[in-house]
């Protein structure tokens, strides 16, 4: 039982700590080679490019929402 929830708490460290794109230091994104469309996109809206997600569909459907809105 104890070990089973070992492996549960550690898989959640792991999803919560693997963020590509974003300094673990600072945690800010990586924003360089963003045009400055992108950049107000993501200032303004919460959105990151599809590119900068690791293969994410790019669609419109509110793929790469942070907070969602």
């Amino acid at each position: 039982m104890w070990g089973i929830i070992a492996v549960l708490f550690l898989a959640v460290l792991y999803v919560t700590f693997k963020t590509e794109g974003v300094d673990a230091a600072t945690g800010k994104i990586d924003m360089s080679g963003w045009t400055e469309n992108e950049k107000m996109n993501y200032d303004m809206h919460g959105i990151i490019p599809a590119r900068s997600q690791g293969g994410a569909p790019s669609t419109s459907a509110g793929s790469g929402m942070v907070g969602g809105c």
